[in-house]
């Protein structure tokens, strides 16, 4: 199997949209099923994201026009496995820790803080991509796709950076950051699939 620039840019989106759907099914077991264990579910995302690192970093290799949009995939995919990999690894010990040592609780949610932070920096990284190629829509006569994503591209960068450096609770109980970050990988992954080899 050769694996192009278009055989990369769908193996990426598939994998990004992969991801979503691993956040949906977390974000409604934390809701609706909050005593069962989710930890399955940063183990799945940590191998997706290390592939996305991987064919987004072939993309960045193979791509003539959008390098920005595949550096900044390429390295959120990174970003995302430390960031799994910090709840998978740091979260436990901490908070026995804090359960066990009076005053070590700041300790823990300073972990959790930091999770967090790698997380809207990730975040970020996948908004500049989609307003990367949402403005080569644009450029394209492709307005509609162009357009919409551009703009969730610039909505989505800005809130995840404003919760990386003000706080996840910048926005109060409005999920924006994290709303605003989704929608905009989906969207991605919609640009990614209109690709060709010439892009």
């Amino acid at each position: 199997m050769e694996f192009t620039l278009k055989r990369n840019a769908q193996i990426v989106a598939i994998l990004l949209l992969a991801a979503v759907v691993t956040q949906a099914v977390y974000t409604f077991m934390y809701i609706n099923m909050s005593e069962v264990s989710r930890l399955f579910l940063w183990q799945i995302e940590a191998v997706i994201f290390v592939l996305v690192t991987a064919f987004a970093g072939a993309g960045l290799a193979q791509t003539k026009a959008h390098h920005l949009a595949w550096s900044a995939i390429a390295f959120a995919g990174a970003l995302n496995v430390v960031q799994v990999g910090i709840g998978l690894t740091q979260f436990g010990p901490f908070f026995e820790a804090a359960g066990a040592v009076e005053g070590a609780m700041p300790a823990a949610m300073s972990v959790v803080a930091y999770s967090f932070m790698v997380y809207n920096a990730a975040k970020m990284l996948l908004a500049l991509a989609l307003i990367v190629l949402g403005m080569a829509k644009l450029g394209a006569g492709s307005k509609l796709l162009g357009g919409l994503s551009a703009a969730v591209g610039a909505v989505a960068f800005i809130t995840n950076a404003l919760s990386m450096s003000l706080g996840r609770d910048f926005s109060g109980e409005l999920p924006l950051a994290g709303g605003s970050g989704v929608l905009a990988t989906v969207l991605l992954a919609v640009c990614l699939l209109s690709l060709g080899d010439e892009d």
